[in-house]
């Protein structure tokens, strides 16, 4: 028997597209009006004394141990060590909504929510799991993709992952294969219901489309939709901004979705973590948006939310939180982050150049890449996980072998005088492993 409260927020989005997404745990989950929310009431009220938290407080602040404070002397002990509101820090939520339309200028006069705070992006696509992904239910991925989608979505939750061919073509000559995304959707569209994930720059590849790609995907999700489909589309933008092309989109598929139709409905999966370079501080955020919702789905969406981040790890880490919202007033932010970009572009280039020597190369041949922290090999004829051993083991190098087919490469990791080096090795032992029939 479902919860009122739940009951309460299906019957608020009954009326919209998010209906029929819902999972089973979606439709059971609620915020409820206990421990946090009475706290909230009382931080508000309660000016003589708030007996509602379970923390340590001296003189109306939160306790804190000086040998912690030592080590933060710009924050206060509510910025360290006290509890964040479950959807996150407040001023942090607008900072960031703020940021996501500077960065993404068409969504200027468009309708999106104030994003909720998790604890980093793997978080957030576990959550959006919990809330919109049955047992057996399909979600569509790129393949390649990011080996943690199978761990979140087939381990963890019971559901399928399908994946379909990213690329036509290589590094050389490629790009996104529009047809195998068709033919996709077209398979998953015979439900009715559609879910993807779509991850831009790409983990492994290092892949992001271009502005006809982007505008051929967006369109195509429109076409589907018109026809009745219902799309839910999460935008994984861990690596957003990272783009080093001139002809690469530089704005999220979040924006363009965002109100493309009444049948599809976009999350924005992302946060500091390589943006701002903070990969530690595991913070991250979803923002939904789509055509129709209204303030009200949105707040009813922030309570399953809620109800799913208060159900498992309860709230995000608040010195992290606090410590992003000073970096956002730091001046200096935006050279400092293009400073560590460009380095991270004069180590693309250096490894396109290198790989251009090697065009014709048999063995290896490099998926698509012009953005983020990596490129992948397909490997012909050799097994990934045995040239990950052999680099390993014979040359004290360390990759990634994604699966039997591919070989992921951090070039993030490198440093620009060593890449020559590692990429020589790489292709010496692919050659060495062809030779031995392995």
């Amino acid at each position: 028997m479902l919860h009122f409260l739940a009951q309460e927020l299906n019957e608020i989005l009954q009326d919209s597209p998010v209906d029929s997404f819902l999972s089973a745990l979606g439709k059971r989950l609620y915020f409820p009006k206990g421990i946090i929310a009475q706290s909230a009431e009382a931080k508000q009220q309660g000016k003589k004394a708030n007996a509602t938290v379970g923390i340590t407080v001296n003189d109306g602040k939160p306790a804190i141990l000086p040998c912690i404070q030592k080590h933060f002397p710009y924050l206060n002990s509510s910025e360290i060590v006290a509890y964040a509101p479950t959807a996150g820090l407040p001023e942090l939520r607008e900072a960031w909504k703020t940021k996501i339309i500077e960065k993404n200028p068409v969504l200027k006069n468009k309708t999106i929510s104030l994003p909720v705070v998790v604890p980093g992006l793997t978080a957030g696509i576990s959550v959006l799991c919990d809330l919109f992904l049955d047992e057996d239910e399909v979600l569509l991925a790129c393949d390649p993709c990011w080996d943690n989608y199978g761990l979140i979505v087939e381990a963890r939750s019971n559901a399928k992952l399908k994946q379909f061919p990213m690329f036509w073509g290589d590094s050389f000559s490629g790009g996104f294969n529009l047809e195998t995304f068709t033919k996709a959707l077209e398979e998953e569209a015979k439900t009715g219901i559609v879910k993807i994930i779509l991850n831009f720059p790409q983990n492994p590849s290092g892949y992001s489309p271009s502005v006809k790609e982007a505008e051929d995907i967006c369109a195509l999700i429109k076409n589907f939709a018109e026809k009745g489909t219902k799309m839910l589309i999460w935008c994984d933008d861990a690596y957003f901004g990272l783009a080093y092309e001139e002809k690469i989109d530089r704005q999220s598929l979040f924006a363009y979705l965002s109100d493309i139709h009444e049948n599809v409905v976009a999350v924005k999966i992302d946060g500091p973590t390589k943006e701002d370079y903070v990969w530690g501080f595991r913070t991250g955020f979803l923002t939904f948006g789509g055509k129709g919702l209204s303030d009200a789905h949105f707040a009813a969406i922030e309570k399953k939310l809620m109800g799913a981040i208060r159900s498992s790890v309860s709230c995000s880490n608040t010195a992290s939180q606090s410590i992003m919202l000073k970096m956002f007033q730091e001046p200096s932010l935006e050279d400092e982050k293009k400073a560590l970009k460009e380095i991270l572009k004069g180590r693309y280039k250096r490894v396109k150049a290198f790989l251009e020597t090697k065009k014709d190369h048999e063995i290896l041949r490099p998926l698509p890449f012009n953005s983020g922290y990596f490129m992948s090999f397909r490997c012909e004829g050799i097994d990934a996980e045995a040239l990950r051993q052999a680099l390993l083991h014979k040359r004290e190098i360390g990759t990634i072998s994604i699966d039997e087919r591919h070989l992921r490469v951090a070039f993030s990791s490198v440093d620009k005088r060593d890449i020559e080096n590692v990429f020589t090795a790489i292709y010496e032992e692919a050659e060495n492993l062809k030779q031995n029939g392995r």
